[in-house]
């Protein structure tokens, strides 16, 4: 695989977790927006506390939205700030790491994630499986799965 290739595949791997980041801010503001109009409308009853139980209850659907949003936001820095233009020699933010049956991309905690039939483990930098890749090059191994994995290569 040629260099330019390489750094094709980061490329489309950032776009791809940026895209995938936006949808969920979109969906958590969305998700904010129909509780604060839910928390908004609800009506004052003769069925006493009702209502204030219905507000308060909206109020802490959203404040967890928020807080959801707010954790969307940091993982959209953070994976902004990650370099996909540079190839590296070791484990380190911005490094691919591939072993025979995984991929994994320092980039951002988005998950284990199926990109064009290919399974990835976007991992944040301060997780601490990016911690065990943290050095590691082509060669060497980490123990994942409860199985030793032998890194094959590192860009």
């Amino acid at each position: 695989m040629t260099d330019h290739e390489k750094i094709a595949i980061k490329n489309k791997l950032k776009k791809w977790g940026l895209d995938f980041i936006a949808q969920r801010i979109a969906n958590t503001q969305e998700a904010i927006r129909h509780a604060q109009e839910g928390a908004n409308s609800e009506e004052k009853s003769s069925a006493g506390d009702k209502y204030e139980t219905g507000r308060a209850m909206g109020h802490l659907e959203r404040d967890m939205h928020a807080r959801q949003l707010a954790e969307s936001l940091k993982e959209l820095a953070t994976l902004h700030a990650i370099q996909t233009d540079t190839l590296y020699e070791e484990g380190s933010p911005g490094a691919l790491l591939q072993t025979d049956d995984i991929t994994f991309f320092i980039s951002a905690g988005l998950g284990r994630r199926v990109v064009d039939f290919q399974t990835v483990f976007f991992l944040s930098p301060q997780a601490p499986l990016a911690g065990l890749l943290h050095h590691k090059k082509p060669g060497d191994s980490i123990f994942f799965n409860q199985k030793n994995v032998i890194i094959r290569d590192v860009f």
